[in-house]
């Protein structure tokens, strides 16, 4: 569907009313959705699914935060078993089984080495993985066992050798995570859904003391529009207190972001068939490294930041602490000279508020909960946040559970516990193609499949034309961001991708040369944040 088309969709009035009870304006929307990371796209898709009318409003574009900024993990998090947290890495376990089943494409079992240098290091971390796959059920993807030394150097062969016993090897889930993101657009249309990205909300409609709806403006126009709903839901990350002030100007912050940093260097520093997971850092996190489309992603850290941005940056501490914990383990280890790209995820991690005080950063943001929590606003907004990918599902139907609730909509069941993603596959293909499911052949037949856009990037021109005709991709970033992965891959070659990105999208939307030149300069300063060289 153009943009032309999406837009007059999401400001379509609804039809006269029948009776002569019912009032001119009667609601277009069952359900308005602010926000289009993983928990609006979760919501939005519960919400149509159930078949209620539903609009999703994205200011930017689809997980252009945090949701694309992920260790690339779908998990229970065994780090919050160790802190107790049982109910949640339960939930967290089942969801995982649930989204390898509804979206094999995405999603792939990947198993995890956690070394043991230490006589009690392997029997301890392995009972606390037994009960890891005991709490996974019936969804489980495959048992824990003891490795000795040599299957150890098998699975990760750059394990530095010296002391070495053996280890765990356990498994969890890998994903991409705004690949997810895209099909559960593309899930959320074939539902009947509308959705939009470049849409900020501007301000919320009040009538009453209750909100109705939401202003919204088209960036590409910079026209100002207005979309009526039944229940609005605040679904924005880390940004949902903007939106709850634009409800309560007076609200106190919810939220204590942290931030956490990943860098990403090349397959050889871990060749072998296993991720390796550190389960206890100098600062008490948990350390992954992590195979991800012939690259290996390195994370993450768990710093408090004083406010939130749509690029937060690493520090320079966070990147010496990363590359100095890979060290202990990796030999040869990766260097500042050997990093492709830097990447920062916020997380939105709810205050507690008898310990923060009134401001927004927590002195420590790794011991605050990682539960999802919604909160109702006497103006009725209803608030989602906290939370991971890997319960998305899960949150979308405890939201939707209580938009029905609040704004009196017929209670439906869920049905996305056995629903089936877009593009839905079980068929084997080649890591690069796999993310596009049953769609793959469609992208491989338009102009430019063999044309590679760089020689050290997999992807190729035809996927240009793809993300600009079915995935909603505006601009150079959308595309080398989100619908590839070039910026995480490599922020260098993709920053010398750009003009050709930029010259396909304009052919494809119809854009003049100084829009072309416009991207390319706002894309090229954006990987330069992204980039150490």
């Amino acid at each position: 569907m153009k943009r032309a088309d999406i837009v007059e969709a999401a400001t379509r009035r609804a039809e006269a009313p029948s009776t002569e009870t019912q009032s001119a304006q009667t609601l277009p929307w069952d359900i308005l959705v602010i926000g289009g990371g993983a928990s609006g796209l979760g919501t939005a898709l519960e919400a149509a699914s159930r078949g209620h009318r539903t609009l999703l409003l994205e200011a930017h574009d689809y997980a252009k935060g945090t949701s694309s900024r992920s260790t690339k993990l779908v998990h229970g998090g065994v780090r919050y078993l160790a802190q107790g947290n049982v109910s949640l890495v339960r939930e967290a376990l089942h969801e995982r089984g649930l989204l390898r089943r509804n979206a094999p494409h995405l999603v792939r079992d990947l198993g995890f080495v956690i070394a043991a240098y230490t006589w009690w290091s392997a029997p301890f971390y392995g009972i606390g993985l037994k009960l890891y796959d005991l709490l996974a059920g019936k969804l489980n993807l495959r048992g824990s066992r003891y490795v000795g030394k040599v299957e150890a150097l098998k699975l990760a062969p750059t394990l530095i050798r010296s002391g070495l016993r053996g280890g765990i090897l356990y498994f969890d889930g890998q994903f991409d995570d705004s690949r997810l993101a895209v099909t559960l657009l593309r899930t959320l249309e074939n539902h009947g859904g509308v959705a939009l990205n470049h849409a900020p909300v501007v301000g919320l409609i009040k009538e009453g003391g209750k909100v109705v709806g939401a202003r919204w403006r088209d960036r590409e126009t910079g026209q100002e529009h207005e979309a009526r709903a039944r229940a609005v839901v605040n679904a924005t990350g880390v940004f949902v207190d903007d939106v709850r002030r634009m409800d309560e100007p007076g609200s106190r912050p919810m939220l204590s972001p942290s931030q956490g940093v990943h860098v990403v260097v090349d397959r050889r520093f871990l060749p072998g068939d296993a991720a390796l997971m550190v389960p206890r850092t100098d600062d008490g996190r948990v350390l992954f490294a992590v195979p991800w489309h012939d690259h290996v992603v390195i994370g993450t850290t768990d710093t408090p930041v004083p406010e939130v941005s749509l690029e937060p940056r690493a520090l320079p501490e966070e990147i010496d602490f990363i590359l100095s914990t890979a060290a202990k383990y990796l030999q040869p280890a990766p260097t500042r000279a050997d990093v492709r790209s830097v990447y920062v995820g916020l997380r939105p991690l709810v205050r507690n508020e008898k310990t923060d005080g009134a401001g927004g950063t927590a002195s420590s943001t790794a011991g605050l909960s990682r539960d999802h929590i919604i909160r109702i606003a006497g103006s009725g907004l209803i608030t989602l946040t906290g939370g991971k990918w890997t319960t998305y599902r899960r949150m979308g139907e405890d939201t939707v559970n209580r938009a029905e609730s609040v704004a009196g909509l017929p209670r439906r069941l869920s049905i996305t516990q056995g629903l089936k993603l877009h593009a839905w596959t079980h068929d084997e293909m080649d890591d690069h193609w796999k993310v596009y499911g049953t769609d793959a052949a469609r992208v491989q037949a338009l102009p430019g499949a063999d044309t590679p856009l760089h020689p050290e990037l997999p992807y190729s021109e035809a996927e240009v034309r793809w993300a600009a005709r079915m995935e909603q991709a505006r601009t150079v970033e959308d595309v080398l961001s989100r619908r590839l992965r070039a910026l995480l891959l490599n922020a260098d070659a993709s920053a010398q991708a750009a003009p050709r990105v930029a010259e396909l999208l304009a052919e494809e939307l119809g854009h003049d040369g100084a829009w072309q030149a416009a991207q390319v300069a706002e894309y090229q300063k954006l990987a330069g944040g992204y980039s150490l060289n």
